[in-house]
């Protein structure tokens, strides 16, 4: 069970190595000076991302995958951080008048707030949250997953005598690489699935991750929009930039798309650790928040 879920990115003492899956395989980095950071391809369809069936497919090799990765001649567990596909997790925003400061209260009320946008039962899922000070109200980050998604996604590391005390998604992880004042808009995309992301201020106010049809700037402005109708209706300003990460090749396209369309800043997620891409942005994003590594 996946009991890290949306903890803090940092620890201590750090972890020793960090593993973000993707349906294109696995990124991993290990601890050094700088970190070594390294990609293992997966055979097509082992991987299949959902929030509501199996997303391993090909238990096997996954589990051969993440044991080659494993230290030769090391007994005990190796701390590890987990970073998970976003389509695998239902994360979102809830907004609240007033949030009750005893956790045993906390969690009943947000489960029975998230259950009816779910399309699984919350009371078969992991949840974790937290909660961001809004004004008087509260902003209520929320982190949902069936337990055997995660379970699954957990086991061959496990296997391997990794111990995945952290476990996040990678677009939460992205975020530690979208700073700045005023309002962005982090737009992720990763295999066929696309995450949008509202932040102001380094606080989380909208998470969205939907399945695309097509990879051409038309679809993701449509997307966009939306987005930037929300921000301007709940936060009362329109958002400065948009940052963009995963888009390869297409990204002058997209690029200059939104910029045409919204009028708005456009540039790409960058990290002092290398290129964040589609199968390594999580990674790049935690590497970025630790202080030690």
């Amino acid at each position: 069970m996946a009991q890290g879920l949306l903890s803090r990115l940092t620890s201590d003492p750090p972890p020793r190595f960090v593993f973000e899956v993707s349906e294109a395989g696995v990124a991993v980095a290990r601890a050094g000076s700088p970190p070594e950071v390294a990609f293992q391809p997966l055979p097509p369809e082992t991987i299949s991302v959902s929030p509501v069936h199996d997303n391993v497919l090909g238990m096997e090799e996954f589990s051969r995958t993440v044991a080659a990765f494993a230290p030769k001649g090391e007994k005990k567990r190796q701390k590890a951080v987990l970073i998970v596909p976003d389509f695998s997790v239902r994360v979102t925003v809830l907004d609240f008048d007033s949030f009750p400061p005893d956790p045993e209260h906390q969690r009943p009320l947000v489960r029975f707030r998230i259950k009816k946008s779910l399309p699984f039962d919350v009371e078969s899922a992991t949840l974790a949250y937290y909660a961001q000070p809004n004004g008087k109200k509260w902003d209520v980050v929320v982190a949902v997953a069936p337990v055997e998604i995660l379970a699954r996604y957990e086991a061959p590391f496990r296997a391997a005598g990794f111990q995945p005390g952290i476990v996040t998604t990678s677009a939460l992880a992205t975020l530690e690489m979208v700073k700045g004042p005023g309002i962005s808009v982090l737009a992720k995309l990763s295999g066929r699935t696309l995450t949008l992301a509202v932040v102001e201020g380094g606080a989380l106010k909208l998470n969205r991750t939907l399945e695309v049809t097509s990879f051409e700037p038309e679809e993701v402005i449509s997307h966009l929009f939306p987005t930037f109708a929300y921000a301007e209706d709940h936060l009362q300003a329109r958002p400065q930039r948009v940052v963009l990460c995963g888009f390869g090749e297409r990204a002058s396209d997209v690029r200059s798309e939104i910029e045409r369309e919204l009028q708005v800043t456009v540039e790409p997620v960058r990290s002092k650790y290398g290129n964040p891409d589609q199968y390594n942005a999580g990674l790049m994003g935690y590497l970025e928040s630790a202080e030690e590594f």
